[in-house]
């Protein structure tokens, strides 16, 4: 008999009828939590926990704070625990949160567009040499991180910061996090337009702003009119880069959607050339869209660049332009390659007004206070009043007279911070790793110090730029997808069998010229004890192999695996 509606086939598998969770996206009316961190968010926006810090906590100590506070929300305001001493990384994702928290805090500053004042520096540094040991480390997002900070002095840091116009608000979280601007803004000879007043209207809009304060995970944003591309743009959920539209003129080109971790991906343009004073409403509507939108189901989905995967750069306009921004953008062109290698803007380069700025290389961004006080006291007595810190750890003095030029770059020199700096000084960057950092699995800070030492002292004649990214655990905070050698901190066995801290190597990765992420090559780890090794054999085979003018990156792309072994 054949089978009705009312009477299926028994050959016909029954469907399991289930209710439709989505991915939590607001704007398609599901609002339930569908996990631990949205309900927390949810039962109360984290910038209100600073009035507990400020009335309880800092009062009462470390055992009085909320797990949820203490866990989720005191990020929105700067602060995670850091990891408690004597972990190694073999417990590092089995023991739970309480029992690698240590009681002790890492603070973050935000510095947005990376732009500080003599006194503002002179005041991290106090802050540094009182109530954290000494401890600040300039990062790839050109903020300072504070470590061993206590709740009971929070209160104190935040007056003292924010007496200087500082401020550590939304420097962590699932929050609009620090916005990257040009280190050389407004001061160098060939910037296409200073986005500085387009940064500092996103703040005043975004930042503290209850109506952004929700979003499903970070939101990463850059802006940059430098030719050299020096805000790391393909990997912002937000980017806006300098361009010069053949009819326009000076603008921004949009990018959205880039993110590294786990699952990395390089931003796409939307073909969209935004104008200096509609930046802010733009940045408005793209975060207003990943809030809306957003997956906030499962937290490894929850970054912009799944949503544009998903919908495309096309949808992803047409939603900005139809139902945020209720108009058209202009089409623009996309920006041009950079016609340097570096772009840290290290050295000694001229501004436009005669003056100079002198960059500066510290050893993979790790500085202490007395050298910040030290910085602050000498671009002062150069007659600089103004810094910069650069999303590649470095740090810049501005507005020098020519004739103060060398007694700065002596003093700079002094204090171990280098203008001219070796290759490996120059490009070897480090996230904060095991000595603090509760996610990672082996030491990073001190790793690639020592790497830069044996590698200036064994291959001293070796000049090419090279960039040499060391992180901690697989999550990217020091870009290794996009670095010439980019090392993943992982346990792996020595040649005796025994567990040692090692990396998985990724070669050849880009940003700026040729951007794209680096290759692995099936089995290549090394130990860290063997790391100087590999680089120096890595790098003779490419100085004895490349063609003529040949890029690291590119030299990798074409190289046999015995070669990169």
């Amino acid at each position: 008999m054949a089978a009705t509606p009312e009477q299926p086939s028994p050959a016909t598998p029954r469907r399991k009828v289930s209710r439709h969770r989505g991915e939590g996206q607001w704007a398609r009316g599901h609002f339930t939590p569908l996990n631990g961190n949205e309900q927390f968010k949810k039962d109360d926006d984290g910038l209100n926990v600073r009035t507990r810090i400020e009335t309880i906590y800092s009062k009462a100590g470390f055992d009085s704070i909320d797990p949820n506070d203490l866990r989720g929300r005191m990020r929105w305001w700067g602060l995670y625990t850091q990891r408690r001493p004597g972990i190694d990384g073999g417990k590092t994702a089995i023991l739970e949160p309480e029992e690698l928290d240590d009681e002790y805090f890492m603070l973050r500053v935000r510095i947005d567009g990376g732009r500080l004042t003599t006194e503002q520096l002179r005041v991290i540094g106090e802050i540094s040499q009182e109530f954290a040991r000494g401890t600040a480390d300039i990062t790839d997002r050109q903020n300072v991180q504070y470590h061993w900070i206590r709740i009971e002095d929070v209160p104190e840091i935040w007056r003292r910061l924010e007496a200087v116009g500082l401020s550590t608000t939304e420097a962590c979280g699932d929050t609009p996090r620090v916005i990257l601007g040009s280190p050389v803004a407004g001061i160098a000879e060939d910037e296409i337009i200073d986005g500085t007043p387009a940064i500092d209207e996103i703040q005043r809009r975004i930042i503290g702003n209850p109506d952004f304060s929700n979003l499903p995970r970070k939101f990463k944003s850059a802006v940059s009119g430098s030719p050299s591309l020096d805000v790391a743009h393909e990997i912002n959920d937000i980017a806006f880069v300098g361009v010069n539209h053949p009819e326009h003129g000076p603008g921004f080109d949009l990018w959205v959607g880039g993110g590294l971790s786990t699952n990395p991906k390089i931003g796409q343009r939307l073909g969209a050339w935004v104008p200096l004073d509609e930046v802010p409403d733009v940045y408005t509507g793209v975060i207003s869209i990943f809030r809306d939108y957003g997956y906030r189901r499962l937290r490894t989905r929850a970054r912009l660049k799944f949503l544009l995967a998903d919908w495309g750069a096309e949808k992803f306009r047409q939603v900005l332009e139809d139902e945020y921004l209720e108009r058209k953008l202009i089409d623009g062109p996309a920006p041009e390659q950079p016609l340097q290698r570096w772009r840290d803007h290290v050295g000694v380069h001229r501004q436009r007004d005669g003056r100079f700025y002198v960059g500066f290389a510290p050893r993979v961004g790790r500085v202490d206070g007395v050298k910040l006080t030290e910085i602050a006291a000498l671009a002062t007595a150069h007659g600089s009043g103004r810094l910069r810190t650069t999303a590649e750890q470095k740090m810049i003095v501005l507005d020098v007279a020519e004739d103060r030029v060398d007694s700065l770059v002596a003093g700079l020199e002094a204090l171990d911070l280098r203008v001219k700096p070796s290759p490996f000084r120059r490009g070897t960057m480090a996230c904060t790793g095991i000595e603090f950092c509760k996610l990672a699995i082996v030491e990073t800070k001190e790793r690639g110090a020592t790497l830069i030492d044996e590698l200036e002292r064994r291959i001293p004649d070796f000049d090419e730029p090279i960039t040499i990214n060391i992180n901690g655990c697989p999550n990217a905070c020091a870009r290794i997808q996009t670095a010439d050698i980019g090392l993943k901190g992982q346990l792996m066995l020595d040649g005796d069998g025994k567990q040692v801290e090692g990396f998985q190597v990724h070669l050849g990765g880009a940003l700026g010229l040729e951007a794209g992420f680096g290759r692995k090559v099936r089995g290549l780890k090394v130990t860290s004890k063997e790391l100087p090794d590999y680089v120096e054999r890595v790098l003779g085979r490419f100085a004895k192999e490349r063609e003529d003018g040949e890029r690291f990156a590119t030299w990798v792309a074409r190289a046999d695996e015995e070669a990169l072994s």
